[in-house]
């Protein structure tokens, strides 16, 4: 998993070290003559003046660029499966099940939170409840807290979706001001100089291109953190059914 969660980290930087350049070479400057096109072609904007020249809609993609980092690696952090599934603790659990001590369970669970030991911990508290084992209303419990784990764990990820779906249309957005006010300038008579034009046109390509860099490894991490996951609850609920069927078939003198 840890070799696993490295390549995201590896395929994320590349994808943005491949976007970055589409999106300066969209912002390159027109020029006032064919000899000045033809010599600015040549150079790339500098980041400074690619946040000047896209306008308004840079900061808010910058908020959203951070974030999405922000939640890559929280995910690479918090959604690890040896700190989900705890399997340190395995032959622990397994001893207290055959034991039947749904008090040392609760407390073992209490002590070593995990998404593991937090629907294993509603199982037993089930059964302290009703002071005997009903296999129905145990996994009812189980089945409760393994779906409000899942939106707890879920929801992290769910923010890559939404600023994979959001920078491309908040990008389309500040390509639409641009175009207004490219158009606004050719209304005032400022055809004949592409001069005018060009800062409006650059925020139009600019921010296009900017919401796309984010969007695209955003959407990608998004897929691969959920079917990670996916994979993860079902690892969890085989194991939390076979410490139920310990806890069962244990025969306590």
């Amino acid at each position: 998993m840890k070799k696993g969660y490295l390549g995201v980290c590896a395929m994320v930087v590349l994808l943005i070290g491949m976007m970055l350049p589409i999106a300066t070479t969209l912002a390159q400057e027109v020029g006032v003559d064919a000899a000045a096109v033809q010599a600015e072609a040549a150079e790339s904007v500098t980041l400074g003046a690619l946040l000047k020249q896209g306008g308004w809609a840079m900061y808010p993609l910058g908020l959203f660029s951070v974030a999405m980092f922000y939640f890559i690696i929280r995910n690479l952090l918090l959604l690890r499966e040896k700190n989900m599934l705890r399997q340190d603790l395995k032959e622990q659990i397994e001893a207290l099940m055959r034991k039947r001590d749904v008090k040392g369970i609760r407390s073992l669970c209490a002590e070593n939170d995990s998404l593991i030991t937090a629907v294993l911990d509603a199982g037993m508290e089930r059964i302290s409840e009703e002071h005997e084992y009903d296999s129905q209303h145990v996994m009812e419990a189980i089945e409760e807290a393994g779906n409000e784990q899942m939106v707890i764990f879920m929801k992290p990820i769910n923010f890559l979706s939404i600023i994979g779906g959001t920078a491309p249309m908040l990008g389309l957005l500040g390509t639409v001001s641009g175009m207004i006010k490219a158009f606004s300038i050719i209304a005032q008579g400022g055809m004949g100089d592409p001069g005018k034009l060009a800062g409006s046109i650059g925020e139009a390509l600019i921010t296009t291109a900017t919401g796309l860099v984010i969007a695209i490894p955003a959407m990608f991490a998004y897929f691969l953190f959920k079917n990670n996951f996916i994979k993860t609850m079902s690892t969890m609920g085989r194991l939390v059914g076979h410490y139920m069927n310990i806890f069962r078939y244990a025969k306590v003198d």
